[in-house]
C-alpha cells in the first residue's frame, strides 16, 4: 500500500500514510475543504411528509 498524499510505502504507525507530515498534509486538506463528500441535491416536490407533532403509533 502506498501513501495517498507522496506514494512511498506506508507505515504501520501512520497507515495510511507514510509520516505524520503526510498525514498532517491530509488532515489540513480537509480543513481547507480541499475534499468534499458529495452531495444531491433535494427536490421539495420529492421529500417524504413527516410526521405531524402527533406520535402514528400511539394508538
Amino acid at each position: 500500500m502506498t501513501c495517498p498524499i507522496c506514494q512511498k510505502p506506508t507505515d504501520p504507525a501512520f497507515r495510511p500514510f507514510c509520516s505524520a507530515r503526510c498525514a498532517d498534509i491530509d488532515l489540513g486538506r480537509w480543513f481547507n475543504e480541499d475534499y468534499a463528500i458529495p452531495a444531491r441535491e433535494e427536490d421539495p416536490d420529492e421529500t417524504p411528509d413527516l410526521p405531524t407533532s402527533e406520535n402514528p403509533r400511539k394508538g
